[in-house]
């Protein structure tokens, strides 16, 4: 059956290598890849994450139109791996797209992982326990991930969050049960 997870943490907590580190080894995944390399520390780290994961995984760079290629993997993989919404979510921003638009798209993702066909893992950074921040594009970034996070922890059968390098398992729906708790404002 498929199940869906939503992973959360700060910079550097281990999302993204337990995302990878809990696909089954000989799975065909598909890594849907959310970042653009605007300079050389952002290429180095696109470089690394490459290299952790296994040769064998197809890998989809997508800065804006998760939705789509999640769509378009039905018969050529068992699971997706999304990283990550932080940098989608700041892509959309940075396009000019208005928090309403992202809001409608991340409804139509949250019910897409619903129904999809294969497992789907998300992952996306907290934000809320940072520093406030000064601006006001800051403040309505960190508002609108906090949005769009609520909104796919409702949607998705499991929710960890790591500190640490340390899982923490927030939401756990038992497997066969596809409840869901309602939808974040």
């Amino acid at each position: 059956m498929a199940r869906s997870h939503l992973i959360l943490g700060g910079a550097r907590s281990g999302k993204s290598r337990f995302a990878v580190e809990s696909q089954p080894r000989q799975a065909r995944v598909a890594f849907i890849a959310t970042a653009q390399a605007g300079d050389g520390d952002m290429a180095a780290r696109i470089a690394r994450h490459r290299a952790e994961r296994p040769r064998h995984w197809l890998t989809i760079e997508e800065p804006f139109d998760v939705l789509a290629r999640l769509g378009d993997l039905a018969g050529r993989a068992e699971a997706a791996i999304v990283d990550c919404l932080t940098l989608w979510v700041a892509n959309r921003l940075l396009r000019g797209d208005d928090d309403e638009a992202i809001l409608r798209e991340t409804e139509a993702l949250a019910g897409a992982v619903k129904r999809a066909p294969l497992s789907v893992t998300l992952i996306s950074n907290e934000v809320g326990d940072g520093v406030h921040p000064e601006t006001a594009a800051g403040r309505r970034f960190r508002d609108l991930l906090g949005l769009v996070n609520q909104r796919l922890a409702a949607a998705c059968d499991a929710v960890t969050l790591m500190v640490a390098g340390v899982p923490l398992v927030i939401k756990s729906t038992p497997e066969g049960s596809r409840d869901h708790a309602p939808q974040a404002p």
